[in-house]
């Protein structure tokens, strides 16, 4: 087992070194120009878009209940502890870094989007669509589209299932001293009643508890903002001197070249916000619209919530307070900078946020489970993943999962290799279908 174990560790290493995350960034920074700054110039438009209902088009759900979908599987731990892990590992300038992912990779969501609407197809769990589908329909390349599925379905029970049980646990533990199996129990009671009832039961919920939970957590953070207001120049300083110089060893803090700000905060934002992974067009096809740009429009927005919102809202508040000096390992980071600031209610703040940002995810990965099960295995196996999804949140609150963690990150590399492929084959099919629609909208 150690060896499975030393092997994975390194092909993760493999999958998310240098390569990877340049042919993400590069993808992301070629979409931004072939589309002439999609996320720039039609900012606003796509805002407004979110509140639009469409009554004709094909879909299940309306653009918002999509976008908290796939919000509810964006928005995770690595909001929290993923940016506390940058900072730690690459600095202050990780956030700089972080930054810049999330603005070229909005172009990449808004792409993934428009393919995933365009090239969608009915079925009998309602509409289902995603790199799959445009990969086999768009590129001609089904069976690719056949591995992204299987990468998909096995990085959900890992990333989307027990590495999210599991950090719900260990806070409840640590902070409440629950015990770790009648939090998995209620978790997995919980996460059952809202899956089970399909994609319209998960938007209901979604759009109800993402908006809350992201409100909640920006509001906390932003007391802790006030509180800190004097510290917000010289955090916003450290962010942008941090991005080209390297910092140095400060009291409980190693350290940090340019290199290994740069490496942390792209591949933390990427994971945060998974922009090319070809996880979020998945939801995305199933919004009820006419016109894919229309929902693409509205995708990218998620990604500049996820990262330039509410990792931004993390970041600042661990600059403006002095834990990440003191030497506080990344996963209590966070925590310990609400605390710092807000005393024990802080501390708990950032539990209960965590808490949800993980439950939230737990719903959104088991959709894009179910859409890649049903894929590989048609529709009667959707009720019995669902099922077996279920069970795997209690072994997840009790298990030990370093493995998991690294096995899912390999998953979720391997998912966006044949999804950026399919990105750049359909780049002028993206290209079309978005001056078409600016032309009719003049």
């Amino acid at each position: 087992m150690e060896e499975l174990e030393s092997l994975v560790a390194t092909l993760s290493g493999w999958v998310w070194g240098p390569p990877m995350l340049i042919f993400l960034i590069g993808t992301g920074v070629y979409l931004t120009f072939l589309l002439r700054g999609i996320q720039f110039r039609a900012f606003a438009h796509a805002f407004k878009l979110i509140w639009h209902k469409e009554h004709a088009g094909d879909g299940d759900i309306s653009h918002f209940a999509a976008l908290m979908t796939a919000l509810a599987a964006t928005v995770g731990i690595g909001n929290i502890v993923g940016v506390a892990t940058a900072i730690t590992l690459g600095g202050p300038g990780a956030v700089f870094w972080m930054w810049m992912s999330g603005l070229v990779g909005m172009a990449t969501k808004y792409s993934e989007a428009v393919l995933a609407v365009k090239y969608r197809e009915k079925g009998p769990h309602g509409m289902r669509g995603g790199p799959m589908y445009y990969l086999a329909k768009g590129a001609n390349l089904p069976k690719l589209g056949w591995i992204f599925a299987l990468f998909t379905a096995l990085a959900t029970f890992g990333i989307g299932n027990m590495t999210q049980a599991n950090a719900v646990a260990n806070i409840f533990e640590s902070t409440f001293h629950v015990e770790r199996w009648v939090t998995g129990t209620v978790l997995m009671v919980l996460t059952g009643l809202v899956i089970l009832g399909g994609i319209k039961s998960i938007a209901r919920f979604s759009s109800f508890l993402v908006p809350f939970m992201i409100v909640g957590y920006v509001g906390a953070a932003l007391v802790v903002l006030a509180l800190n207001f004097a510290e917000i120049p010289h955090a916003l300083g450290l962010i942008f001197e941090h991005a080209f110089s390297p910092i140095a060893a400060s009291g409980g803090f190693a350290g940090a070249a340019v290199a290994a700000a740069i490496r942390f905060g792209v591949a933390r934002g990427v994971f945060s916000n998974e922009s090319g992974l070809g996880s979020a067009p998945i939801a995305a096809a199933a919004a009820r619209t006419h016109d894919p740009v229309k929902q693409a429009l509205v995708s990218m927005t998620q990604t500049f919530i996820d990262t330039l919102v509410v990792c931004s809202m993390t970041a600042l508040v661990i600059l403006t307070n002095k834990s990440w000096l003191l030497g506080v390992s990344a996963g209590d980071l966070t925590s310990a900078s609400f605390g710092e600031a807000l005393g024990a209610p802080g501390v708990a703040i950032a539990a209960l946020s965590l808490s949800l940002f993980a439950y939230s995810t737990l719903i959104g990965w088991n959709y894009y489970g179910e859409k890649a099960i049903e894929y590989i295995a048609g529709p009667r196996a959707v009720m019995p993943y669902r099922v077996v999804f279920v069970s795997f949140v209690i072994v997840g609150a009790m298990m030990k999962l370093e493995f998991v963690w690294n096995f899912s990150d390999v998953m979720n590399g391997m998912m966006a290799i044949p999804n950026l492929i399919a990105l750049l084959i359909l780049s002028k099919v993206i290209k079309q279908e978005t001056d078409r629609y600016f032309k009719d909208k003049k």
